[in-house]
């Protein structure tokens, strides 16, 4: 018998297309489809439809593979649905590896066929992945917010419905933003043992984490700090590219994990410590990446296989260690969520709730589909809305059934799901934190203060520029209604005014570096910025012709830099 040209002799597999091409055959067949995942899936569970379940995801995506199936809208819509939360992995008898079933799938389904335009998404490039994937933008965009909750404007927006004003993605942005505490100081490049050294390690301070929660980056390495290990802190990391390649971006996935590569010196650590569960579960798979983005360059997916070893969940590291024994009280009733990407990706239970055991005082309640998807998975909630708040009612509900005054989550995206959930269903006074928080409490440490956010410096005169813009963008119209929507002169006509203002100037992002254009205007959205919260605390008709006549100018330089984008 002699080996077809098409058809290997080793696997006597069929010749594949579209879009699973270039996954490994095998692995659609681990499947033996006796849909013991589907009772673990979410969506499942949510809409009983097979189609969304993980044994028919694999049927989907295996047909069309083989040819059998087209592509269609209704078929994407399925495999869009899906969460990547893997906990159909950790139900699987037969060990079938979801997620590199998914993940290079829907990178393939998404990215440009030969021939075809770049389709182009304003909330993807300019927001998921113009903003999120950068702390410091993150940061700037973030101090209109600061304001606005000083002086209450938020809770008054929200009241009046004013926030209708927004595309419903920002909406839905808006309903997670949590409740920004003050900043602590900037952390270190380096913070040496307390105590006998048992370890080096260096901190991932990861970006949507490090700008909301910078308090829990203090905590872990004060933790880490107090188990005697010296800690480093690289500025020139980047993004772990979770949200990019999860949204099917595989591309710049690889280019974050390059510069992550050249930012943490691995030779000369332990460990890469990491305590946001979806960072973790992704660094942890750059080499699985590597393989799916870039086959054909073995030495850099052996290189990335070889960082990829060196990133441990903090949780995960303590446990190994062997941890010191906190003596505070902390006296508070809690319970443990577990992130998927923490269980289920990384198949880390029990050691969070070992160091939350040793805390004395602490009381730790069961929650009933403790593993089950909150519906954050990474910024599936901005993109599949309805789907997540379906599931974040759902473990809500639980929450609420156990009695717990806090809830504890090792997961950034976790902490602002179940949050904003909490705050949806009158629960707003039910904190979610993380273990790192309830140990340092429990060590008796606290982070510095920092004298303000006036010392948060941006890395780049670009990046300060594009934070204002995006700033401006997405605060203009939300201030413009709280200061002027009674006394503005033109009626109903202001509403249409305000979309019109805030959002042809995000185009400005992508204009290269040095622009004019762009320097003029973030110097003018700067101005906006300012002269609209004077005109919010004073009421002042003059203040409203000066906004009027700012926000003008931010719109027509929008729209310019708009066609120039458009023609470039």
């Amino acid at each position: 018998m002699t080996a077809s040209a098409d058809v290997p002799l080793t696997t006597g597999l069929p010749a594949q297309a579209g879009s699973g091409a270039a996954i490994p055959y095998e692995r659609f067949l681990d499947c033996v489809h006796c849909g013991l995942c589907t009772s673990a899936c979410p969506t499942y569970l949510e809409t009983g439809d097979e189609n969304n379940s993980p044994r028919g995801r694999i049927y989907l995506m295996r047909a069309v593979t083989d040819g059998r199936l087209e592509l269609t809208p209704a078929v994407t819509r399925h495999l869009d649905l899906c969460l990547d939360c893997r906990s159909c992995e950790t139900a699987c008898p037969s060990g079938v590896q979801y997620g590199r079933l998914i993940e290079p799938f829907r990178v393939a389904m998404h990215s440009p066929k030969p021939g075809e335009p770049v389709k182009r998404d304003w909330f993807r490039s300019l927001i998921l992945y113009g903003l999120f994937p950068y702390a410091q933008r993150l940061r700037w965009a973030l101090w209109p917010a600061r304001i606005m909750q000083k002086l209450g404007l938020d809770l008054l927006v929200e009241k009046a419905g004013l926030n209708r004003l927004l595309p419903q993605r920002l909406q839905r942005m808006q309903r997670l933003l949590p409740r920004l505490q003050a900043r602590p100081a900037e952390l270190p490049k380096f913070l040496p043992a307390i105590g006998p050294k048992r370890g080096r390690v260096a901190l991932f301070t990861g970006c949507v984490a490090d700008a909301m929660f910078p308090q829990v980056n203090w905590a872990t390495a004060q933790v880490l700090q107090q188990n005697g290990c010296d800690v480093l802190i690289p500025r020139s990391q980047a993004c772990c590219g979770a949200i990019h390649y999860h949204s099917g971006a595989g591309q710049p996935a690889l280019e974050l994990a390059l510069t992550n590569e050249r930012a943490f010196n691995i030779e000369d650590l332990d460990a890469v410590i990491v305590n946001v569960a979806g960072c973790g579960s992704m660094l942890k798979d750059y080499g699985h990446m590597a393989e799916e983005v870039c086959g054909d360059r073995p030495d850099l997916i052996r290189r990335l296989s070889h960082l990829a070893g060196k990133f441990k969940d903090v949780n995960e590291y303590l446990a190994e260690l062997g941890p010191v024994v906190p003596q505070q009280q902390v006296p508070e009733v809690v319970t443990y969520h577990d992130a998927c990407h923490l269980c289920h990706a990384q198949q880390i239970r029990s050691q969070p709730r070992q160091l939350l055991d040793m805390i004395p005082g602490l009381k730790v309640l069961p929650l009933a589909e403790s593993e089950i998807c909150c519906g954050a998975a990474g910024s599936y909630n901005l993109t599949e809305p309805e789907m997540a708040d379906r599931l974040g009612r759902r473990k809500v509900g639980h929450i609420l059934n156990t009695g717990a005054k806090c809830v504890v989550s090792a997961n950034a995206g976790c902490t602002l799901q179940i949050q904003a959930m909490l705050r949806a269903s009158g629960h707003a006074d039910i904190p979610v934190v993380h273990p790192m928080e309830l140990l340092a409490k429990s060590y008796g440490l606290t982070p510095p203060k920092s004298g303000g956010d006036d010392d948060v410096k941006p890395e780049s005169s670009r990046a300060m520029m594009a934070s204002c813009i995006i700033a401006a963008g997405l605060y203009a119209p939300v201030i413009f209604a709280v200061a002027f929507l009674p006394y503005y002169p033109f009626g109903s006509g202001t509403l249409s005014l305000f979309d019109v203002v805030a959002f042809p100037s995000w185009p400005l992002l992508m204009l290269s570096d040095g622009s004019k254009l762009k320097s003029v205007m973030s110097i003018v959205a700067c101005i906006t910025l300012v002269i609209m919260t004077g005109a919010v605390l004073q009421r002042s008709f003059v203040a409203l012709a000066a906004a009027t006549i700012a926000a003008a100018a931010c719109s027509s330089l929008g729209v310019y830099g708009t066609l120039m984008f458009s023609v470039s």
